[in-house]
């Protein structure tokens, strides 16, 4: 908390936000130690509480986001479903998340594509064979804003 009073005091710009990370479910600190926590972090300043869990089902979450929607109705409330990934988003937004994190998705898809693409590559001797997998040069091009 006093980290969290520290940060808000040395904001400059209401753009920047704090959001106090919760670990209480992960380290098997039980649901009172969550709350109590993510109610000591909005009182230290907080901008919105971040929950995490390592279960593969989301009532650990579910559960908490409803006691914490019943002390804090306009606080942020985010989640990372990474274990509990079978939820929707619009789920977890319903149950009163407003931030739903799908954290490194498209880094570890990325990580096969390149590694099927490396294969393709050394297998044909050169790069003709992944065309078809790959964004067109004018389509990059697109991408790069114009200055």
């Amino acid at each position: 908390s006093e980290k969290l009073r520290t940060g808000k005091k040395a904001q400059i710009t209401d753009d920047f936000m704090i959001i106090a990370r919760i670990e209480s479910l992960i380290l098997d600190k039980g649901m009172d130690d969550a709350v109590e926590r993510a109610i000591a972090y909005v009182a230290a300043g907080a901008d919105g509480i971040m929950i995490h869990s390592r279960l593969k089902e989301p009532d650990e979450v579910l559960e908490f986001c409803k006691i914490f929607r019943s002390k804090f109705s306009d606080t942020p409330l985010i989640c990372v479903p990474t274990g509990y990934n079978k939820i929707t988003d619009t789920a977890l937004g319903e149950a009163g998340f407003n931030v739903v994190i799908h954290a490194n998705h498209l880094l570890r898809a990325a990580y096969p594509a390149m590694y099927r693409t490396s294969e393709k590559i050394l297998r044909f001797d050169r790069s003709k064979e992944v065309d078809e997998d790959c964004l067109s040069i004018k389509e990059i091009l697109t991408l790069i804003p114009e200055s």
